[in-house]
């Protein structure tokens, strides 16, 4: 099981018939962090005519919108289409309007929100999250070398590792290689590894 969100706060603009819309995006995981940053960016652009948002939540699978006085369908709906479109959760995104004085239409509208957001989106660094494991192995100095060449064979992540009066390494390892891992480290130090498996999580491989 995986999902895909934003690392991080990012931010694009585009002019469009001397209207400016910018497209904030970053990662939330509750209604109440979503929350927050909406009011963050209505209270950083109080002069924009509107600040349309839409967001989605990996926990109870919960969505929302608003166009923010736009007319009805072409700010929030085309927003939240966008995120959907690019499979990402846990993820709210803003596009503020500052009015040029031109109508846009309908259509124009949709487009143009979309494209706030999209532009957000490309703006933002994609992370992967795939179910897995905190791993940490403990070995003599002299399996070292055998057990780290086994590491990448499992696509592994090396979070940190100490190197004491033993090797102490702490690994992310996907929920599907686990047994296996262990299975191979077991064996190739004939035992002489400490194997300790944490709590099931989300972690990103990047």
């Amino acid at each position: 099981m995986s999902y895909k969100t934003v690392k991080g706060e990012a931010s694009a603009s585009f002019t469009e018939k001397k209207s400016e819309f910018i497209g904030h995006i970053a990662p939330v995981k509750t209604n109440d962090e979503a929350n927050m940053f909406i009011n963050k960016i209505k209270s950083q652009n109080r002069k924009a005519k509107h600040n349309v948002y839409a967001y989605i939540l990996r926990e109870q699978n919960i969505t929302r919108y608003s166009d923010d006085a736009e007319p009805q369908g072409t700010g929030g709906v085309p927003v939240l289409e966008v995120l959907q479109k690019e499979g990402l959760c846990d993820v709210c995104v803003v596009v503020t309007r500052y009015f040029g004085g031109i109508l846009l239409g309908t259509g124009g509208l949709t487009r143009a929100y979309s494209k706030g957001c999209k532009l957000a989106v490309e703006a933002a660094e994609i992370m992967e999250m795939h179910l897995s494991y905190e791993v940490n192995i403990s070995i003599d100095y002299n399996m070292y070398g055998k057990i780290s060449a086994i590491l990448p064979e499992f696509e592994t992540k090396i979070i940190s590792s100490d190197f004491g009066e033993d090797v102490t390494l702490k690994l992310l390892v996907k929920s599907e290689k686990v047994k296996a891992l262990s299975d191979k480290l077991t064996d190739a130090a004939f035992g002489a590894v400490k194997i300790c498996v944490g709590d099931e999580i989300y972690g990103n491989f990047a």
